[in-house]
């Protein structure tokens, strides 16, 4: 059967750079890898031809011959597991390109860097709109001094890996097919520890608590996040440490709520106090307010009383406070406040057509057209 032009398998023009060769390999690779594809003939002659493909396209002199000469030009140089001679071996093209599929590479498992921490800091409300500097401890590493960090007992220094010669990987081959991954004897560090460190254990390094002092800046609100750089986990074989992030959770207040930067309470008051008005204090996280309460007031009302609120921590103007009115019903009657009330109720219900309470003859309203409006 006729081989197919090269171009035409990769899908790319005659014209493409090294870059548009690589990147239409690799898409077609991760397609029809047989790892991919267990059992699939079909796949593995499509991965074949576009590795056979890329082999000579991907290699100057290759390529030269091909577009010069065709199929004719790189016989006997590439295809059906022939992959060798000069250039980009098939080797040099799985590491490059198959890394995306086994999670290969170049490289020792060295100076890894340090994990990151989270730590949970609880703040009452009044804290954290206000900021303070907190101590906290957090366990952690710190460098072994017994050995400096290196694992090795005083006295003794890590060898190099005689598995990868101190690689740090090692290769595996099947035929034409190459996997490069971690050496399992040192674990990618390319070196191994024969008289381990008793102190560590071989790790280098020792775990501790410590004490932080963070800064808490006004107006934080949960789920805020404070970075502390380099207070993470200490790096391994000489790796720069992790950050630590001390995230901010609000405590409930038993009296304001919080949204944003405006701050919500309930403010209960008489049936009186609501009929007849009258003046009340309120909390504010600054102290005392005197709120004027208008005669005729209904319960759910909203008394707004600006800056009151939170200073937002990322800048802008303070929020406000919003107080809602909530009437209390009275409790615990006398039998002559009860004959009052009744009193009350008997003036109210003579009133020469005076309507006292507009929500509720509107509602009784509402319903009466509601069930109007069901009737056949």
């Amino acid at each position: 059967m006729a081989k197919r032009d090269y171009y035409e398998v990769l899908g790319v023009s005659r014209s493409a750079d090294e870059k548009e060769i690589k990147r239409a390999y690799r898409k077609l690779a991760m397609k029809y890898h047989p790892d991919r594809n267990p059992g699939d003939a079909e796949s593995e002659s499509m991965f074949k031809e576009a590795s056979e493909a890329y082999e000579v396209l991907a290699d100057a002199s290759k390529r030269a011959a091909y577009d010069q000469f065709g199929h004719a030009g790189v016989d006997g140089q590439a295809g059906g597991g022939g992959f060798g001679g000069g250039g980009a071996s098939f080797s040099d093209i799985f590491g490059d390109v198959f890394g995306d599929i086994f999670g290969g590479g170049g490289g020792r498992g060295r100076n890894t860097r340090g994990a990151d921490l989270r730590y949970t800091l609880e703040l009452d409300l009044e804290e954290a709109v206000r900021g303070k500097t907190v101590e906290i401890r957090i366990p952690g590493h710190r460098e072994c001094e017994s050995c400096g960090g290196s694992g090795a007992e005083k006295g003794s220094t890590p060898e190099t890996c005689s598995t990868c010669n101190g690689m740090g990987q090692v290769r595996m081959q099947q035929g034409f097919f190459a996997v490069q991954q971690a050496c399992p004897t040192c674990r990618g560090s390319g070196q191994v520890i024969k008289n381990p460190c008793k102190s560590c254990n071989g790790q280098g390094r020792v775990r501790e608590e410590k004490t932080l002092s963070v800064k808490v800046p006004p107006g934080v609100d949960t789920g805020d996040r404070i970075r502390l750089s380099g207070e993470g986990e200490m790096g391994m074989d000489g790796g720069p440490p992790g950050d630590l992030y001390v995230q901010v959770a609000v405590r409930e207040h038993s009296i304001f709520t919080r949204d944003g930067s405006n701050l919500y309470c309930e403010v209960p008051i008489s049936v009186v106090d609501a009929a007849l008005g009258g003046e009340l204090e309120v909390p504010t996280l600054d102290g005392r307010v005197k709120l004027k309460i208008p005669p005729e007031t209904q319960t759910g009302k909203l008394f707004r009383l600006r800056n009151k609120g939170v200073k937002p921590v990322r800048g802008g103007p303070p929020g406000d406070l919003l107080c809602r009115v909530q009437i209390e019903t009275p409790v615990n009657l006398t039998k002559r406040q009860k004959e009052l009330l009744e009193e009350f109720q008997a003036s109210l219900d003579g009133n020469n057509g005076t309507n006292h309470a507009p929500k509720k003859t509107s509602w009784f309203e509402g319903v009466k057209n509601f069930f109007d409006e069901m009737k056949f």
